[in-house]
């Protein structure tokens, strides 16, 4: 019953166990990384002070019983000065009271003598040869002495000085216990001090060294993100050179570096929207000049109908320049409807775009009979900024036997690789570095360096890849889809 009874009453207390551990863990949770470097620190220093605190009680036991057998020595030195004369009960007495002792025997040249006043105990609780100590049999011994103290006395053996082989004394374990108790009171206030002071210094060094400079990242790092275009707010490197210097050199680059680009991409934004809305008012009534030009066409004057077409020409190209940086405005393409495309029929509008350059330009297809899993008109799109950029390039450089290829071929199973390649000047390194970068890349006089860019995205979205390859001369770009 009265098991049951403990067990019932046990039961109900783990609830509020539990609680009150998850209170605790999500007391140190809450501590900083000052609060528990603290406890780190602190934890060693306790750790490094048992570590030197219990060998040291330890051995302050085999000393004091050292003592004890030093004057036990002294004892039977005087013994051996009276030789032939008998020994009083008050010098017996004295003697074995300077010594602490009950019993002390000794041995030496064959000869054993015995000093004491009182029957010598049949049995003794202990027996600590000081001959043959270990540290671990010390800490055992030390450990019994404080924890399990004996009410018979010990035997404690020992090497002979001067004379003697071998020292033996009968003691009581009280004077022992007394002392070692007192000892370790008094080592356990002074460690406590020494590990306090430690502790306190360590943990004052490492707030100054470690802690705060941490902190100030971290406060750095938090004040920038509520404001990185501010940039009072990029903090200040100090001269350390350690990897805490390191760490704010490197946050006071990205931190600029960072400002610098959301600045750009700020005053980019509203550029963009500025020239999306010239751009819309511009397309609108290059629009009207279109029809107006379509109109001069049908003039019989000479003149106009020599000069009509360049007009036209001149018009509806900056209409698709329009109509391009609107595209590139907008928030996001849109997502794509994929489908088994052929290429043959999207590879047939592509010659037509040769008649935007002044001198001969030929544009050459080869579809081969593939498809491809995209969105048609994307991919219309994409190739026809592709080879639009081809033949103005072209014709700018005035190319003899200009020349545009664009051919599809599947190199390696499950996908389809296009390529368009032309037969100019190539691409100048300036370009290679800034290819696909919007309004960064174009390779001529007024161009807007978004053609690139856009094919880019079209072909990305439709889980393609567009690239440069390297050949010479002239440029091959190469665009790989999935096979329809």
């Amino acid at each position: 019953m009265s098991l049951e009874s403990n067990t019932t009453v046990a039961a109900p207390s783990a609830p509020g166990t539990a609680s009150a551990r998850e209170g605790l863990e999500r007391r140190v949770a809450r501590l900083g990384l000052s609060g528990r470097l603290f406890l780190v620190t602190v934890a060693f220093v306790v750790v490094a002070e048992v570590l030197t605190y219990v060998p040291a009680v330890a051995n302050y036991r085999i000393e004091w019983m050292s003592d004890r057998l030093a004057a036990a020595q002294v004892a039977a030195l005087v013994l051996d000065g009276r030789t032939g004369e008998p020994v009083s009960e008050a010098l017996e007495s004295r003697l074995l009271a300077g010594v602490n002792a009950r019993a002390i025997a000794v041995r030496g040249g064959g000869a054993q003598r015995l000093l004491a006043i009182e029957p010598m105990p049949e049995t003794v609780a202990d027996t600590v040869d000081l001959r043959d100590v270990t540290s671990l049999s010390a800490i055992r011994g030390a450990w019994r002495t404080l924890v399990a103290p004996v009410r018979e006395p010990i035997r404690v053996v020992g090497e002979g000085g001067i004379g003697f082989d071998r020292v033996e004394i009968i003691l009581d374990e009280g004077p022992l216990r007394t002392a070692m108790i007192d000892y370790a009171l008094r080592l356990l206030v002074s460690s406590l001090i020494i590990a306090a002071s430690a502790a306190g210094l360590v943990f004052v060094v490492l707030q100054v060294l470690i802690v705060r400079p941490v902190r100030r990242l971290a406060n750095s790092i938090t004040a920038f993100a509520d404001d990185p275009e501010d940039a009072g707010r990029i903090i200040a490197p100090s001269r350390r050179s350690d990897e805490i210097g390191q760490a704010e050199l490197a946050l006071g680059r990205m931190q600029r570096s960072l400002a610098d680009q959301l600045r750009q991409k700020r005053r980019l934004a509203e550029l963009g929207l500025a020239v999306s809305k010239i751009s819309h008012e511009l397309r609108n009534l290059l629009t009207g000049a279109q029809l107006l030009g379509d109109r001069l066409e049908g003039t019989a004057d000479p003149t106009v109908q020599r000069v009509a077409p360049r007009l036209v020409g001149t018009l509806a190209r900056a209409i698709r320049f329009c109509e391009a940086t609107l595209a590139y405005g907008r928030v996001s393409e849109r997502a794509p409807h994929l489908t088994s495309t052929p290429l043959a029929p999207l590879f047939a509008e592509l010659p037509d775009l040769a008649a935007l350059a002044e001198h001969p330009v030929a544009v050459q297809v080869a579809a081969d009979g593939l498809s491809v899993q995209a969105d048609p008109e994307q991919l219309s799109r994409a190739l026809a900024n592709l080879v639009r950029n081809a033949v103005q390039a072209l014709d700018g450089a005035a190319v003899e036997g200009a020349e545009v290829r664009v051919t599809a071929c599947r190199e390696e199973p499950g996908r389809v690789t296009i390529l368009v390649a032309d037969n100019g000047p190539g691409l100048p390194a300036r370009a290679r570095e800034n290819l696909f970068a919007p309004f960064q890349g174009s390779m001529r006089s007024g161009g807007t360096g978004l053609g690139l860019p856009i094919a880019a995205e079209l072909i990305g979205i439709n889980g393609g890849t567009l690239s440069l390859d390297g050949c010479e001369p002239g440029a091959r770009f190469r665009i790989a889809l999935p096979e329809g």
